[in-house]
């Protein structure tokens, strides 16, 4: 504290008593006090550019999944890790056509484009070909499945920036497809579109509900 041209500092072992502080160390303690303030300050504004931007502070968009689920048994043996590895997108094999609700799984024919030479004498490949002279489609069991009353759309989510392992993880380092993503939980989408900023209100994934449908208990 101050009073007139002296500066006074309260004596820390009670009994309300203050010591006279030098002049010469007034300016000082104020050069000190003020790059506190400012450094607190430079503090608070990297927090808030962290909250502001998911990439950079590491934080996830969708959580993982709390317990890890087997991968589903597939007809046929498929690793996505190594036709990623050889430079194939995801939108190669996966198309989104119609409203863009749902990604496809590709025509046996895509897959016969390289395996009619590529390890054709595996009995996987063997098994692929027979499906794709039949014309019947491989019968692929999904790992990830919307549940009813749910309103959902590949397109816009991709239209807004998301990308794919956004929600299904790295794929491109899976031997075998799993759920690793809580992308089907309410508390994932939730948590997502909260940090997003997107909207969250009930009509924006159960476009059929109403007020009158709560039963109040």
């Amino acid at each position: 504290m101050k009073f007139g041209d002296a500066w006074f500092l309260q004596d820390s072992s009670g009994g309300g008593r203050v010591k006279r502080i030098d002049r010469r160390f007034v300016s000082p303690l104020l050069i000190a006090a003020g790059l506190a303030m400012l450094l607190f300050g430079a503090a608070l504004g990297a927090l808030a550019a962290q909250s502001t931007n998911p990439q950079d502070s590491g934080q996830q968009d969708v959580h993982d999944t709390p317990v890890p689920l087997p991968a589903p048994e597939q007809p046929i043996p498929y690793s996505h890790k190594p036709h990623l590895a050889l430079g194939l997108e995801c939108t190669m094999c996966h198309t989104n056509p119609g409203g863009g609700r749902m990604m496809t799984f590709p025509p046996t024919a895509t897959c016969m484009s390289c395996h009619n030479i590529q390890a054709k004498n595996k009995p996987s490949i063997q098994k692929l070909a027979a499906y794709d002279a039949s014309k019947k489609t491989v019968p692929w069991v999904r790992v990830y499945t919307v549940l009813p009353g749910v309103n959902w759309s590949h397109r816009r989510h991709l239209d807004a920036g998301m990308k794919c392992e956004t929600c299904h993880g790295e794929v491109r380092q899976m031997l075998v497809m799993t759920n690793v993503k809580s992308v089907t939980t309410m508390v994932g989408c939730i948590d997502c579109h909260t940090l997003h900023k997107a909207k969250t209100t009930c009509v924006t994934c159960h476009p059929a509900w109403a007020p009158e449908m709560v039963v109040a208990k």
